[in-house]
Parts: C-alpha cells; structure tokens; sequence
C-alpha cells in the first residue's frame, strides 16, 4: 500500500471517535498503510486516526521481531489497580513528551489481522502502548491525561 501522513494534534480526526470494523477484509489496506508508515519512523505504535482514517485499528511493533501486533476493534477488558507514571511521546505531537500515569498491567481483547478473536496480557510498556493507542480510537490524545508537559530540544540547537 503506501506511507501515509501523520496528522498532527489539532487535527479533527484525532478528536473523534473511531468507528467499529465490521468486516476485517475492508481494512487490509489500512493494516498495510499503518505498518507501511510505522516502518518510516522512529516510534512503537500507531492508530489509524493518526493516518486521518477514524477506524478502530492500532499497530504497535517494538521492532524486536517478536512484540508486534496488528489490533483491530480492541477493548479493555481489565487494567490492574496498581499504576506506574512514566514518559510517553507520540507520533501526533512531536518533540514533546508527557507524564502520564496509566495502569501497570491491562488485559484486552481484539481481532488479529486474519479476523481472529484474541486475548492479550501484557504489563509495562505494553500495557501503556496498548492503552495510548486504544486513547486514540477515542478521540483522547496523552496530553489530555498528563499530569506535566515538556518539548524536546534537539541537541544540534
């Protein structure tokens, strides 16, 4: 398919809610533009709001050949009580970073790329990635949920 944009904050399409996936076949392409464009740049997950398509499909890779993940209609099943503040970045606001408190362990649910229901576990970083990119499908960005901001400077300035 093809390296899509990356919309930025204020754009519309990352304040809405993402539409339900009826059938897995209408977003083959989409699937393939997400890991297309992920490809290109240095981050771990992208939602396809972030490609200005209000579809609820995520794709996370952290580029380790094992912790990759093409999730389509996800839902929160559980988050645990416990919660960890850590920085997070994205992909729609660039050269700044928040702190944002999440749960440290979350279990979800969604359709693999093949159209399978499954179940998945994860803590950590995972488990933040899962949640930052599920926000997404709802119209929620990270700076919403921040508790402090900071920009990036780029070391050559």
């Amino acid at each position: 398919m093809a390296v899509k944009e990356i919309v930025q904050l204020g754009a519309e399409c990352l304040r809405q809610v993402s539409q339900e996936v009826d059938n897995i076949d209408d977003v083959k392409g989409l699937i393939k533009d997400l890991k297309d464009t992920l490809a290109t740049v240095d981050g771990i997950g992208l939602a396809a709001p972030q490609i200005a398509v209000n579809k609820r499909v995520i794709y996370i890779n952290f580029g380790d050949g094992e912790n990759e993940y093409v999730l389509v209609n996800p839902k929160v099943l559980k988050v645990s009580k416990k919660t960890h503040e850590d920085y997070e970045g994205c992909l729609s606001y660039v050269m700044h970073e928040g702190l944002v408190e999440r749960p440290v362990k979350v279990k979800i649910e969604a359709l693999n790329e093949n159209g399978e229901k499954k179940v998945y576990e994860a803590e950590d970083l995972l488990a933040r990635c899962f949640l930052h990119e599920i926000d997404h499908l709802e119209g929620i960005m990270y700076v919403d949920r921040a508790s402090e901001m900071y920009e990036l400077v780029d070391e050559e300035e």
